[in-house]
């Protein structure tokens, strides 16, 4: 463990960051970037957020706040995701009479898991939690009413969202991806930003998971996939890769 004073905003703050190797410079070589997943109110209990997931308090907002935000300043460039959905979106349970949230139905041939209603367009649920000015872009997912979202790079249906466009033409080679919700999220944008060619690191401890049973399956999905999980950001394994 190791303390670093930082500046953000012109104010002095001590953090802690657990590292197994020392943070440094982006070492030279393939650009890296930083995808960090839906870090919005909704789906934090600090905020009481609709679809909160257990773990997503006020510490560990202000833990990925400050991993950002030593990222930021060692290098990397931020790109980040939202949920913006419209009302009637087709994940919403209270879209679906009769049915309750969390509840799976078959839709047009596809499984659809049942949601609160969340991260709606222009509500404070949906707000990223963190100073939007440190990202380069914020990539807005789930818009299109009929296909849930999960991945920062495509949903459901197929639409490409401009995340892959976007990290092509800055270079970028390799990623570094944590957020909410593990076996979500998370999951879906580490596995299509691997199948898009990137070197994928994700965070562990930087994300936090809807259930313990479907985050042991997601990290050992996104392994076979060969993506690296890394309990903390440790800068030698991921300027190695």
């Amino acid at each position: 463990m190791r303390n670093m004073i930082i500046l953000i905003s012109g104010v002095v703050v001590l953090t802690m960051l657990f590292c197994v190797a020392p943070l440094s410079a982006v070492a030279a070589g393939e650009k890296t970037g930083v995808i960090v997943v839906d870090m919005q109110g909704d789906f934090t209990t600090w905020k009481k957020g609709t679809l909160a997931v257990n773990g997503a308090d006020e510490a560990y907002v202000k833990k990925v706040a400050d991993a950002t935000a030593l990222l930021k300043e060692k290098g990397f460039v931020l790109y980040g995701t939202q949920d913006w959905h419209p009302r009637n979106h087709i994940s919403f349970a209270s879209n679906h009479p009769g049915n309750k949230p969390f509840e799976a139905i078959q839709v047009n041939g596809k499984t659809q898991v049942l949601w609160p209603d969340h991260c709606v367009q222009g509500t404070d649920g949906a707000k990223v939690l963190l100073d939007n000015n440190i990202f380069q872009a914020i990539v807005k997912k789930g818009q299109d009413p009929r296909f849930d979202s999960y991945s920062g790079f495509q949903d459901d249906g197929g639409s490409k969202t401009e995340m892959d466009t976007i990290l092509k033409a800055a270079g970028m080679k390799k990623l570094v991806v944590y957020g909410l919700a593990t076996d979500y999220c998370v999951m879906a944008t580490a596995i299509d930003a691997a199948a898009d060619g990137y070197k994928v690191v994700v965070i562990e401890g930087l994300c936090r998971g809807v259930a313990p049973d479907t985050t042991v399956k997601a990290l050992e999905a996104m392994k076979a996939k060969g993506i690296t999980i890394l309990k903390e950001i440790d800068m030698k394994r991921i300027n190695d890769l």
